[in-house]
């Protein structure tokens, strides 16, 4: 398979579930190949998601989510045969941005000028990869602080619009699954048709 047809999902323990679950998916559905990983994981293992809710609350809410079967091996992958990265938000990128060989990997897709679509608190791994200075750059509201400490322009958006800045994607949080995914699958050149 082409990397024109195969795309990297970066996962860990606590991803929110409708960020992993829901794209992973829609990218299947469109034709692509996605392969899942997770440092220190392998294909076959899993990972467990978080389910987090707007409720009425300060802030979400977290609930168990499902456990997540990775299809490949985060140390086999090699990031040329891809031809974009979805980063899931949830609790995940809290930890994954403390490992340098996942930070390098966010810089190669960078770099490459290869599509990048992060949501909610995938923002901190863009910004601790240092990808995002003077992009415009949403996340989940908690993230602002973190993308403008790195010099990324925070958009405060709704939260189901998404933001697109050169090959960085960005939205704030699942409710932006239709305008968030719609705008990746532009920026692979995917054509969608009713």
């Amino acid at each position: 398979m082409s990397s024109a047809k195969k795309i990297l999902m970066l996962v860990g323990d606590f991803a929110e579930d409708y960020e992993t679950m829901v794209p992973f998916q829609a990218m299947i559905m469109l034709g692509y190949q996605v392969d899942a990983v997770c440092p220190d994981k392998k294909a076959g293992d899993q990972v467990r998601t978080a389910i987090h809710d707007f409720e009425g609350d300060q802030t979400y809410t977290e609930k168990p989510g499902h456990n997540f079967t990775l299809n490949a091996a985060f140390d086999e992958i090699d990031p040329a045969e891809y031809a974009g990265l979805i980063i899931p938000g949830g609790r995940a990128p809290e930890y994954l941005r403390l490992n340098e060989k996942v930070l390098d990997l966010i810089r190669y897709f960078i770099d490459q000028s290869k599509p990048v679509a992060a949501i909610c608190h995938g923002a901190q791994l863009l910004a601790a990869a240092g990808v995002i200075e003077g992009k415009n750059i949403s996340a989940y509201p908690a993230c602002a602080p973190e993308v403008q400490f790195a010099g990324g322009h925070y958009q405060d958006i709704a939260l189901d619009q998404a933001v697109t800045d050169g090959n960085l994607i960005t939205a704030p949080a699942w409710p932006a699954h239709p305008a968030w995914l719609a705008q990746f699958a532009r920026a692979l050149g995917a054509e969608i048709s009713i």
